[in-house]
Protein backbone atom coordinates (compact mmCIF):
# COMPACT_ATOMS: atom_id res chain seq x y z
CA UNK A 1 0.00 0.00 0.00
CA UNK A 2 1.42 3.65 -0.78
CA UNK A 3 -0.38 6.77 0.67
CA UNK A 4 -2.88 8.38 -1.30
CA UNK A 5 -1.95 11.19 -3.01
CA UNK A 6 -4.42 12.99 -1.07
CA UNK A 7 -6.04 12.91 2.05
CA UNK A 8 -9.46 10.26 2.19
CA UNK A 9 -12.49 12.14 3.19
CA UNK A 10 -13.49 11.05 6.68
CA UNK A 11 -16.58 8.61 5.95
CA UNK A 12 -14.01 6.68 3.24
CA UNK A 13 -11.70 6.11 6.20
CA UNK A 14 -14.42 4.43 8.35
CA UNK A 15 -16.15 2.52 5.44
CA UNK A 16 -12.55 0.85 4.69
CA UNK A 17 -11.81 0.28 8.37
CA UNK A 18 -15.83 -1.43 7.76
CA UNK A 19 -14.40 -3.87 5.44
CA UNK A 20 -11.01 -4.28 6.88
CA UNK A 21 -13.25 -5.42 10.21
CA UNK A 22 -15.62 -7.70 8.50
CA UNK A 23 -13.36 -10.86 9.09
CA UNK A 24 -12.92 -9.81 12.88
CA UNK A 25 -14.45 -12.07 15.90
CA UNK A 26 -17.21 -10.34 17.40
CA UNK A 27 -15.79 -8.88 20.57
CA UNK A 28 -19.56 -8.36 21.78
CA UNK A 29 -22.59 -10.41 22.07
CA UNK A 30 -21.22 -13.70 24.13
CA UNK A 31 -20.11 -15.71 21.21
CA UNK A 32 -16.40 -15.58 21.42
CA UNK A 33 -14.85 -17.72 24.54
CA UNK A 34 -11.60 -16.36 24.34
CA UNK A 35 -9.46 -12.96 23.82
CA UNK A 36 -12.35 -11.09 25.21
CA UNK A 37 -13.76 -9.71 28.09
CA UNK A 38 -17.56 -8.64 27.54
CA UNK A 39 -19.63 -7.34 30.60
CA UNK A 40 -23.01 -6.91 28.68
CA UNK A 41 -23.45 -3.90 29.66
CA UNK A 42 -23.02 -1.18 26.65
CA UNK A 43 -23.17 1.68 29.22
CA UNK A 44 -19.46 0.34 30.57
CA UNK A 45 -18.31 0.35 26.76
CA UNK A 46 -19.07 3.47 25.65
CA UNK A 47 -17.43 4.85 28.80
CA UNK A 48 -14.15 3.17 28.50
CA UNK A 49 -14.23 4.22 25.15
CA UNK A 50 -15.21 7.98 25.26
CA UNK A 51 -12.56 8.58 28.05
CA UNK A 52 -9.91 5.99 26.33
CA UNK A 53 -10.07 8.65 23.21
CA UNK A 54 -9.94 11.88 25.30
CA UNK A 55 -6.34 10.85 26.89
CA UNK A 56 -5.13 9.52 23.74
CA UNK A 57 -2.59 12.59 22.84
CA UNK A 58 -1.67 12.77 27.19
CA UNK A 59 1.65 11.22 27.43
CA UNK A 60 2.34 8.85 30.68
CA UNK A 61 6.27 8.80 30.40
CA UNK A 62 6.80 11.79 32.60
CA UNK A 63 4.44 11.75 36.08
CA UNK A 64 5.24 15.21 36.72
CA UNK A 65 4.00 16.88 33.23
CA UNK A 66 0.67 15.44 33.60
CA UNK A 67 -0.20 15.07 37.27
CA UNK A 68 -3.94 13.55 36.21
CA UNK A 69 -2.22 10.72 34.89
CA UNK A 70 0.03 10.42 38.22
CA UNK A 71 -3.58 11.11 40.35
CA UNK A 72 -5.21 8.39 38.47
CA UNK A 73 -2.30 5.57 38.90
CA UNK A 74 -2.10 6.16 42.33
CA UNK A 75 -5.90 5.93 42.77
CA UNK A 76 -5.67 2.34 40.50
CA UNK A 77 -2.97 0.99 42.61
CA UNK A 78 -4.62 1.91 45.59
CA UNK A 79 -7.70 -0.07 45.09
CA UNK A 80 -5.97 -2.82 43.32
CA UNK A 81 -4.06 -3.41 46.36
CA UNK A 82 -6.44 -3.22 48.73
CA UNK A 83 -8.55 -5.25 46.82
CA UNK A 84 -5.74 -8.39 47.00
CA UNK A 85 -5.45 -8.31 50.47
CA UNK A 86 -2.48 -5.12 51.59
CA UNK A 87 -3.23 -1.53 52.15
CA UNK A 88 0.49 -1.08 52.05
CA UNK A 89 1.26 -2.77 48.11
CA UNK A 90 3.21 -0.40 45.74
CA UNK A 91 2.97 -1.07 42.08
CA UNK A 92 2.30 -0.40 38.83
CA UNK A 93 0.03 0.32 36.24
CA UNK A 94 1.07 -2.03 32.90
CA UNK A 95 -0.09 -2.28 29.24
CA UNK A 96 -1.28 -5.69 30.25
CA UNK A 97 -0.42 -8.84 31.87
CA UNK A 98 2.63 -9.74 29.87
CA UNK A 99 4.60 -6.19 30.69
CA UNK A 100 3.15 -7.16 34.22
CA UNK A 101 5.20 -10.50 34.40
CA UNK A 102 8.09 -9.33 32.71
CA UNK A 103 8.68 -6.38 35.42
CA UNK A 104 8.06 -8.83 37.87
CA UNK A 105 10.95 -11.55 36.54
CA UNK A 106 12.97 -8.12 36.13
CA UNK A 107 12.31 -7.18 39.71
CA UNK A 108 13.47 -10.44 41.23
CA UNK A 109 16.46 -11.13 39.12
CA UNK A 110 17.82 -7.60 39.98
CA UNK A 111 16.83 -8.30 43.73
CA UNK A 112 18.92 -11.50 43.66
CA UNK A 113 21.96 -10.47 41.34
CA UNK A 114 23.03 -13.44 40.92
CA UNK A 115 24.80 -15.04 37.85
CA UNK A 116 22.61 -17.65 35.56
CA UNK A 117 19.31 -16.82 37.64
CA UNK A 118 16.48 -19.27 37.32
CA UNK A 119 12.38 -19.02 37.56
CA UNK A 120 10.81 -22.26 38.97
CA UNK A 121 7.56 -22.74 36.99
CA UNK A 122 4.72 -25.25 37.00
CA UNK A 123 4.19 -25.95 33.40
CA UNK A 124 0.56 -24.50 33.74
CA UNK A 125 2.56 -20.71 34.35
CA UNK A 126 1.17 -18.84 31.79
CA UNK A 127 3.57 -18.74 28.90
CA UNK A 128 4.37 -15.19 29.52
CA UNK A 129 7.11 -16.04 32.32
CA UNK A 130 8.62 -17.93 29.84
CA UNK A 131 8.85 -14.43 27.23
CA UNK A 132 10.49 -12.49 30.69
CA UNK A 133 13.07 -15.32 31.24
CA UNK A 134 13.45 -15.32 27.35
CA UNK A 135 14.20 -11.30 27.29
CA UNK A 136 15.75 -11.21 30.65
CA UNK A 137 18.42 -13.56 30.36
CA UNK A 138 16.80 -16.09 33.10
CA UNK A 139 16.59 -20.16 32.68
CA UNK A 140 12.97 -21.14 33.42
CA UNK A 141 13.12 -24.17 35.69
CA UNK A 142 9.20 -26.25 34.52
CA UNK A 143 7.99 -28.72 36.86
CA UNK A 144 5.03 -31.15 36.24
CA UNK A 145 1.67 -30.36 37.98
CA UNK A 146 -1.05 -33.14 38.87
CA UNK A 147 -2.49 -34.67 36.26
CA UNK A 148 -5.85 -34.73 38.06
CA UNK A 149 -6.33 -31.65 39.71
CA UNK A 150 -3.55 -29.86 37.16
CA UNK A 151 -2.20 -27.71 40.44
CA UNK A 152 0.96 -27.44 41.29
CA UNK A 153 2.94 -29.85 43.42
CA UNK A 154 4.93 -27.93 46.34
CA UNK A 155 7.28 -30.88 46.38
CA UNK A 156 7.95 -31.20 42.95
CA UNK A 157 8.44 -26.90 43.49
CA UNK A 158 10.58 -27.89 46.43
CA UNK A 159 12.66 -30.47 44.44
CA UNK A 160 13.29 -27.91 41.60
CA UNK A 161 14.53 -25.51 43.90
CA UNK A 162 18.63 -24.60 43.50
CA UNK A 163 20.82 -21.85 44.83
CA UNK A 164 20.10 -19.90 41.90
CA UNK A 165 16.19 -19.40 42.40
CA UNK A 166 15.32 -15.98 42.53
CA UNK A 167 11.62 -16.54 41.82
CA UNK A 168 8.41 -19.13 42.59
CA UNK A 169 4.95 -18.67 40.28
CA UNK A 170 1.84 -19.42 41.24
CA UNK A 171 -0.89 -19.25 39.44
CA UNK A 172 -4.29 -17.59 40.47
CA UNK A 173 -6.03 -18.89 38.55
CA UNK A 174 -4.13 -21.27 35.37
CA UNK A 175 -5.50 -20.06 31.83
CA UNK A 176 -5.67 -23.37 30.60
CA UNK A 177 -7.44 -25.39 33.76
CA UNK A 178 -8.79 -22.46 35.59
CA UNK A 179 -7.80 -23.66 39.14
CA UNK A 180 -5.83 -22.38 42.04
CA UNK A 181 -2.16 -22.91 42.51
CA UNK A 182 -1.89 -24.13 46.46
CA UNK A 183 -0.28 -20.67 46.92
CA UNK A 184 -0.24 -20.75 50.63
CA UNK A 185 2.46 -23.98 50.13
CA UNK A 186 4.50 -22.73 47.86
CA UNK A 187 4.49 -18.91 49.09
CA UNK A 188 5.79 -20.91 52.38
CA UNK A 189 8.48 -22.74 50.50
CA UNK A 190 9.71 -18.97 49.37
CA UNK A 191 9.68 -17.64 52.58
CA UNK A 192 11.73 -20.60 53.91
CA UNK A 193 14.22 -20.16 51.72
CA UNK A 194 14.23 -16.06 51.13
CA UNK A 195 12.98 -16.44 47.75
CA UNK A 196 10.23 -13.99 46.17
CA UNK A 197 7.07 -15.56 45.16
CA UNK A 198 4.88 -14.17 42.28
CA UNK A 199 1.63 -15.14 42.03
CA UNK A 200 -0.13 -14.44 38.68
CA UNK A 201 -3.08 -12.92 39.31
CA UNK A 202 -3.86 -11.60 35.48
CA UNK A 203 -6.50 -13.27 34.85
CA UNK A 204 -7.78 -14.22 38.29
CA UNK A 205 -7.18 -11.95 40.04
CA UNK A 206 -9.54 -9.67 40.10
CA UNK A 207 -12.62 -12.03 39.95
CA UNK A 208 -11.59 -14.44 42.58
CA UNK A 209 -12.46 -12.47 45.60
CA UNK A 210 -15.95 -11.70 43.95
CA UNK A 211 -16.13 -15.53 43.73
CA UNK A 212 -15.03 -15.98 47.27
CA UNK A 213 -17.74 -13.42 48.33
CA UNK A 214 -20.62 -15.18 46.42
CA UNK A 215 -19.65 -18.71 48.28
CA UNK A 216 -16.93 -20.35 46.18
CA UNK A 217 -14.27 -21.59 48.14
CA UNK A 218 -11.08 -19.83 46.90
CA UNK A 219 -7.73 -20.57 48.30
CA UNK A 220 -6.02 -18.05 49.49
CA UNK A 221 -3.82 -16.79 47.15
CA UNK A 222 -3.30 -12.50 47.50
CA UNK A 223 -0.78 -9.99 49.05
CA UNK A 224 -2.08 -11.23 52.76
CA UNK A 225 -0.43 -14.71 52.32
CA UNK A 226 2.72 -14.41 54.39
CA UNK A 227 5.43 -15.39 51.27
CA UNK A 228 3.67 -13.38 48.43
CA UNK A 229 6.15 -11.04 47.00
CA UNK A 230 3.91 -9.61 44.07
CA UNK A 231 1.29 -10.32 42.28
CA UNK A 232 -0.07 -9.45 38.96
CA UNK A 233 -4.29 -8.10 37.88
CA UNK A 234 -5.75 -7.42 34.80
CA UNK A 235 -7.75 -4.92 34.60
CA UNK A 236 -8.87 -4.96 30.71
CA UNK A 237 -10.48 -8.79 31.61
CA UNK A 238 -12.67 -9.45 34.69
CA UNK A 239 -12.75 -5.63 35.35
CA UNK A 240 -13.75 -4.66 31.86
CA UNK A 241 -11.53 -1.63 30.99
CA UNK A 242 -10.65 -1.43 27.54
CA UNK A 243 -7.73 -3.50 26.21
CA UNK A 244 -4.19 -2.55 27.11
CA UNK A 245 -4.76 -2.35 31.65
CA UNK A 246 -2.50 -4.45 34.30
CA UNK A 247 -1.51 -3.86 37.44
CA UNK A 248 1.86 -5.07 39.42
CA UNK A 249 2.36 -5.05 43.02
CA UNK A 250 4.70 -5.49 45.36
CA UNK A 251 4.63 -6.07 49.11
CA UNK A 252 7.64 -4.13 49.30
CA UNK A 253 8.86 -0.96 48.19
CA UNK A 254 12.74 -2.47 47.55
CA UNK A 255 11.32 -4.72 45.13
CA UNK A 256 9.61 -2.39 43.36
CA UNK A 257 12.41 -0.36 43.37
CA UNK A 258 13.92 -3.48 41.25
CA UNK A 259 11.64 -3.25 38.41
CA UNK A 260 12.82 0.94 37.48
CA UNK A 261 15.15 1.54 34.66
CA UNK A 262 17.26 4.75 35.06
CA UNK A 263 20.08 6.22 32.81
CA UNK A 264 21.68 9.55 32.36
CA UNK A 265 24.57 7.99 30.46
CA UNK A 266 23.72 10.00 27.26
CA UNK A 267 23.13 13.04 25.74
CA UNK A 268 19.37 14.18 26.76
CA UNK A 269 17.42 13.99 29.49
CA UNK A 270 17.81 11.56 32.54
CA UNK A 271 15.51 8.88 31.47
CA UNK A 272 13.48 7.41 34.15
CA UNK A 273 10.82 4.41 33.52
CA UNK A 274 8.78 2.34 35.90
CA UNK A 275 8.04 0.20 33.64
CA UNK A 276 8.83 -1.56 29.90
CA UNK A 277 7.29 1.38 27.82
CA UNK A 278 8.69 5.05 27.79
CA UNK A 279 6.46 7.08 25.80
CA UNK A 280 2.93 5.51 26.27
CA UNK A 281 -0.90 6.74 26.09
CA UNK A 282 -2.33 8.05 28.76
CA UNK A 283 -5.60 6.21 27.47
CA UNK A 284 -6.01 3.08 29.32
CA UNK A 285 -5.07 4.52 32.16
CA UNK A 286 -7.57 7.13 32.22
CA UNK A 287 -10.48 4.66 30.98
CA UNK A 288 -9.46 1.98 33.25
CA UNK A 289 -9.66 4.47 36.28
CA UNK A 290 -12.86 5.65 34.69
CA UNK A 291 -14.56 2.22 34.60
CA UNK A 292 -13.90 1.34 38.02
CA UNK A 293 -15.14 4.48 39.49
CA UNK A 294 -18.79 4.02 37.31
CA UNK A 295 -19.05 0.34 37.87
CA UNK A 296 -17.75 0.01 42.08
CA UNK A 297 -17.87 -2.85 44.24
CA UNK A 298 -21.85 -3.62 44.02
CA UNK A 299 -21.66 -3.75 40.13
CA UNK A 300 -18.43 -6.28 40.08
CA UNK A 301 -20.19 -8.39 42.06
CA UNK A 302 -23.06 -8.55 39.95
CA UNK A 303 -20.91 -9.23 37.18
CA UNK A 304 -19.17 -11.84 39.02
CA UNK A 305 -22.68 -13.72 40.28
CA UNK A 306 -23.91 -13.85 36.39
CA UNK A 307 -20.53 -15.27 34.86
CA UNK A 308 -20.46 -17.65 38.17
CA UNK A 309 -23.50 -18.33 37.10
CA UNK A 310 -22.73 -19.15 33.61
CA UNK A 311 -19.81 -21.24 34.58
CA UNK A 312 -21.62 -23.26 36.86
CA UNK A 313 -24.33 -24.12 34.22
CA UNK A 314 -21.51 -24.88 31.86
CA UNK A 315 -19.80 -27.68 33.41
CA UNK A 316 -23.00 -29.19 34.96
CA UNK A 317 -23.83 -29.15 31.59
CA UNK A 318 -20.78 -30.68 30.01
CA UNK A 319 -21.49 -33.54 32.59
CA UNK A 320 -24.42 -34.59 30.81
CA UNK A 321 -23.00 -34.60 27.21
CA UNK A 322 -21.89 -38.61 26.94
CA UNK A 323 -18.24 -38.67 25.98
CA UNK A 324 -17.45 -34.60 27.60
CA UNK A 325 -16.07 -33.89 30.71
CA UNK A 326 -14.56 -30.97 32.57
CA UNK A 327 -10.49 -31.08 33.42
CA UNK A 328 -10.20 -30.22 37.00
CA UNK A 329 -12.28 -28.74 39.00
CA UNK A 330 -12.05 -24.94 38.53
CA UNK A 331 -12.35 -22.24 40.71
CA UNK A 332 -12.41 -19.72 37.85
CA UNK A 333 -14.74 -18.69 34.74
CA UNK A 334 -12.35 -20.88 32.88
CA UNK A 335 -13.18 -24.51 31.92
CA UNK A 336 -11.37 -27.30 29.80
CA UNK A 337 -13.19 -29.96 28.30
CA UNK A 338 -11.26 -32.91 27.21
CA UNK A 339 -13.08 -36.47 25.70
CA UNK A 340 -11.81 -39.65 25.03
CA UNK A 341 -14.90 -40.35 22.68
CA UNK A 342 -14.31 -37.66 20.13
CA UNK A 343 -11.52 -35.40 18.54
CA UNK A 344 -11.58 -32.47 20.61
CA UNK A 345 -9.77 -30.61 17.78
CA UNK A 346 -12.92 -31.78 15.40
CA UNK A 347 -15.12 -30.44 17.84
CA UNK A 348 -13.52 -27.04 18.25
CA UNK A 349 -14.18 -27.09 14.23
CA UNK A 350 -18.01 -27.88 14.57
CA UNK A 351 -18.55 -25.31 17.26
CA UNK A 352 -17.11 -22.46 15.37
CA UNK A 353 -18.83 -23.30 12.58
CA UNK A 354 -22.01 -22.97 14.41
CA UNK A 355 -20.97 -19.21 15.20
CA UNK A 356 -18.95 -20.07 18.36
CA UNK A 357 -15.41 -19.08 18.87
CA UNK A 358 -13.71 -22.04 21.32
CA UNK A 359 -10.29 -22.36 21.91
CA UNK A 360 -8.51 -25.59 21.09
CA UNK A 361 -5.76 -26.25 23.73
CA UNK A 362 -2.72 -29.10 22.76
CA UNK A 363 -2.01 -31.74 24.86
CA UNK A 364 1.25 -31.55 26.73
CA UNK A 365 3.75 -33.69 28.82
CA UNK A 366 1.01 -36.21 29.32
CA UNK A 367 -2.12 -33.80 29.67
CA UNK A 368 -4.98 -33.90 27.55
CA UNK A 369 -6.29 -31.87 24.51
CA UNK A 370 -8.78 -29.39 25.51
CA UNK A 371 -11.49 -27.10 24.44
CA UNK A 372 -11.24 -23.73 26.22
CA UNK A 373 -13.82 -21.45 26.89
CA UNK A 374 -13.28 -18.06 28.65
CA UNK A 375 -16.74 -17.31 30.20
CA UNK A 376 -17.37 -13.99 31.15
CA UNK A 377 -20.47 -11.73 32.71
CA UNK A 378 -22.07 -11.89 28.56
CA UNK A 379 -22.11 -15.63 28.90
CA UNK A 380 -24.81 -16.14 30.99
CA UNK A 381 -27.20 -15.31 28.39
CA UNK A 382 -26.07 -17.60 26.28
CA UNK A 383 -24.42 -20.77 27.82
CA UNK A 384 -27.53 -22.55 27.55
CA UNK A 385 -27.66 -22.10 23.26
CA UNK A 386 -24.30 -22.96 23.30
CA UNK A 387 -24.56 -26.36 25.52
CA UNK A 388 -27.53 -27.44 22.99
CA UNK A 389 -24.98 -26.70 20.26
CA UNK A 390 -22.60 -28.08 21.95
CA UNK A 391 -24.14 -32.07 22.42
CA UNK A 392 -25.09 -31.54 18.51
CA UNK A 393 -21.26 -30.97 17.75
CA UNK A 394 -20.33 -34.07 19.89
CA UNK A 395 -22.47 -36.31 17.93
CA UNK A 396 -21.47 -34.82 14.35
CA UNK A 397 -17.68 -35.30 15.79
CA UNK A 398 -18.20 -38.70 16.43
CA UNK A 399 -15.99 -41.28 14.38
CA UNK A 400 -14.13 -38.04 12.75
CA UNK A 401 -10.01 -38.59 12.20
CA UNK A 402 -8.73 -35.65 11.82
CA UNK A 403 -4.77 -36.40 10.17
CA UNK A 404 -3.00 -38.05 8.13
CA UNK A 405 -1.57 -40.78 9.46
CA UNK A 406 1.70 -40.96 7.80
CA UNK A 407 2.18 -37.18 8.35
CA UNK A 408 1.39 -37.72 11.67
CA UNK A 409 4.76 -40.56 12.25
CA UNK A 410 6.75 -38.34 9.81
CA UNK A 411 7.00 -34.67 11.35
CA UNK A 412 7.79 -36.87 14.96
CA UNK A 413 10.96 -38.06 13.81
CA UNK A 414 12.13 -34.12 12.42
CA UNK A 415 14.97 -32.20 14.14
CA UNK A 416 13.87 -28.88 13.94
CA UNK A 417 17.45 -27.61 14.96
CA UNK A 418 18.15 -29.50 11.61
CA UNK A 419 16.19 -27.78 9.06
CA UNK A 420 16.13 -24.50 7.22
CA UNK A 421 13.48 -22.17 7.07
CA UNK A 422 13.42 -22.97 3.22
CA UNK A 423 12.82 -25.99 4.33
CA UNK A 424 10.10 -25.05 7.19
CA UNK A 425 8.69 -22.73 4.54
CA UNK A 426 7.96 -26.16 2.52
CA UNK A 427 6.17 -27.87 5.44
CA UNK A 428 3.32 -25.12 5.48
CA UNK A 429 1.19 -26.38 2.87
CA UNK A 430 1.39 -29.88 4.28
CA UNK A 431 0.36 -28.98 7.46
CA UNK A 432 -2.65 -27.11 5.38
CA UNK A 433 -1.46 -23.57 5.65
CA UNK A 434 -0.83 -22.11 2.33
CA UNK A 435 0.86 -18.75 1.65
CA UNK A 436 -1.36 -16.02 1.34
CA UNK A 437 -4.50 -17.99 2.07
CA UNK A 438 -4.48 -17.32 5.68
CA UNK A 439 -5.38 -20.47 7.88
CA UNK A 440 -8.43 -22.56 6.62
CA UNK A 441 -12.06 -22.88 8.25
CA UNK A 442 -11.72 -26.12 9.98
CA UNK A 443 -7.97 -26.71 12.04
CA UNK A 444 -8.15 -29.88 13.48
CA UNK A 445 -5.91 -31.57 10.72
CA UNK A 446 -3.64 -28.54 11.56
CA UNK A 447 -3.72 -28.75 15.31
CA UNK A 448 -3.39 -32.52 15.02
CA UNK A 449 0.04 -32.23 13.40
CA UNK A 450 0.99 -29.64 15.83
CA UNK A 451 0.39 -31.44 18.69
CA UNK A 452 2.29 -34.56 17.04
CA UNK A 453 5.38 -32.21 16.38
CA UNK A 454 7.97 -31.71 18.38
CA UNK A 455 7.52 -28.56 20.35
CA UNK A 456 10.51 -27.12 18.70
CA UNK A 457 9.48 -27.69 15.13
CA UNK A 458 5.83 -26.45 16.30
CA UNK A 459 7.83 -23.18 17.15
CA UNK A 460 9.71 -22.60 14.33
CA UNK A 461 6.77 -23.56 11.92
CA UNK A 462 4.40 -21.12 13.39
CA UNK A 463 7.73 -18.27 13.27
CA UNK A 464 7.84 -18.97 10.10
CA UNK A 465 3.84 -18.80 9.49
CA UNK A 466 3.93 -14.98 11.71
CA UNK A 467 6.62 -13.71 9.17
CA UNK A 468 4.41 -14.46 5.98
CA UNK A 469 1.19 -13.54 7.83
CA UNK A 470 3.25 -10.06 8.81
CA UNK A 471 4.85 -9.45 5.38
CA UNK A 472 3.26 -6.26 3.42
CA UNK A 473 0.92 -6.87 0.62
CA UNK A 474 0.14 -10.09 1.96
CA UNK A 475 -3.92 -10.68 2.03
CA UNK A 476 -3.85 -13.83 4.31
CA UNK A 477 -6.18 -14.03 7.20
Amino acid sequence: MTLPPSGLPRDEVLAKLQELRAGDLAARGGRTFAYVYDPARPDIDELGHEVYASYLDVNGLDPTVFPSLLAMENDVVDIARRHLGSTTAVGSFTSGGTESIILAVKAARDLAGIEEPQVVLPVTAHAAFQKACHYLGLEAVLVDVDPTTFRAVPSAVEAAITDRTVLLVASAASYAHGVVDPVEEIAALGLARGIPVHVDGCIGGWLLPYFRRLGIDVPAFDLSVPGVTSISVDLHKYAYAPKGASVVLYADPAMRRKQYYATADWTGYTMINATVQSTKSGGPLAAAWAVLQAVGDDGYLELADKTLRATRRLVEGVGKVEGLRVLGEPEMALVAVASDEVDVFVLCDEMNARGWYVQPQLGYRGLPASMHLTLTASSDAVVDDLLVDLAVCVEASRGVVAGDEGLLAAVKDLNPDELGDDVLATLLPLAGIEPGDGLPDRMAAINTLLEAMPMRLRERLLTEFLGLLFTPGNDAG
